[in-house]
């Protein structure tokens, strides 16, 4: 078990880390360059605060690093030599992992949770309850360590999904920062007193994450660029689609609204029946591709889930496989 866990960087992620990793049994410190988030943290809980990195890190059998991703390559520098395991909740796993130096024991993470609000006041401990928590197991990611980060999480509450960092990037380009784009257009369409005035559950719905810091998911969704960009450009060709179907007879964009209410209806995904599956990174690595999570690490005995049923646009048949297979 990793026991003493150092929490860097305490915002709404980080300091929801700590939370939740006390809560799990965890001997917890913490350290965060602001000194009036320091202070906050030190009256929150039962954990240690330190006033820099360096006694924070010693001796830590998981360093958890939540600084924001321009911070991440000099952190890191930091930690070279450091023993124990380190990992990260960036949003983009590419660079993370470029930027790692020689030895150190590096699993790149990212917790699929978080509001729209800021700063460690805003962390809970149940914020990762049942939520996805992505783990990347690109080589040369020693699967023992991944396996004891994977541990960690799910003592959290969370589910630990495996992945290679490319895939990940591509996914949450679909799935998190494509929609934080929609929703700041969206946002800005109520401009003026009467749309703002009439504006209800679908635009409330449509927009809470663009109350998100600008600075913050300016920074994300450039480090992703590759793949947002052609996340939206595939919403921009889709969106011009329902326009030409606007002027076509009314079917066409019955069948357009169709494509989403069906992927819409078909999630959150449920849990299949439990499943044994082998520590081996090519059985981890399909059961994150086939949509499924780990649910309980005993030793060598692995357990998982699959979804009940493929969600819209996967391959049904090889997740059924998998789930046979094992």
């Amino acid at each position: 078990m990793l026991r003493t866990v150092t929490v860097i960087g305490l915002g709404l992620i980080g300091g929801s880390v700590l939370r939740a990793a006390a809560r799990a049994g965890h001997d917890c410190r913490g350290y965060d360059p602001d000194p009036a988030t320091r202070s906050a943290a030190r009256d929150a809980g039962d954990w240690r605060i330190d006033d820099s990195p360096g006694p924070a890190t010693d001796g830590a059998d998981l360093v958890v690093l939540a600084v924001p991703p321009a911070a991440l390559p000099t952190v890191l520098e930091s930690l070279a030599g450091h023993p124990g395991i380190v990992t990260d909740v960036a949003s983009v796993k590419q660079p993370a992992l470029a930027a790692v130096p020689t030895g150190v024991r590096f699993v790149a993470g990212h917790p699929m949770a978080g509001r729209e609000v800021s700063g460690f006041a805003a962390g809970d401990a149940a914020l990762f309850d049942d939520r996805p928590w992505v783990l990347c197991l690109d080589e040369p990611t020693a699967l023992a360590d991944w396996l004891a980060v994977a541990e960690f999480v799910l003592a959290l509450g969370a589910r630990a999904v495996p992945a290679v960092a490319a895939e990940h990037d591509d996914a949450v380009a679909r799935v998190s920062h494509l929609p934080h784009l929609a929703a700041a257009a969206l946002a800005a369409q109520a401009a003026g007193a009467l749309p703002a005035g009439l504006a209800a559950g679908s635009f409330a719905d449509g927009t809470r994450v663009a109350a998100s810091p600008p600075a913050l998911w300016a920074d994300i969704c450039a480090a992703n660029a590759p793949a947002v960009r052609a996340a939206l450009d595939r919403l921009i060709a889709d969106l011009g689609t329902a326009r030409a179907a606007l002027d076509a007879p009314a079917p066409a964009l019955e069948t357009w609204f169709g494509a989403g209410h069906a992927a819409r209806a078909g999630w959150p995904p449920t849990a299949g029946p439990a499943i044994p599956i082998p520590p081996e990174r090519d059985d981890l690595l399909a059961l994150g591709r086939a949509g499924g999570w780990l649910t309980e690490i005993a030793g060598t005995r692995l357990t998982a889930v699959l979804p009940s049923r493929p969600a819209a646009g996967t391959d049904g048949p090889r997740s059924r496989k998998l789930g046979r297979a094992r």
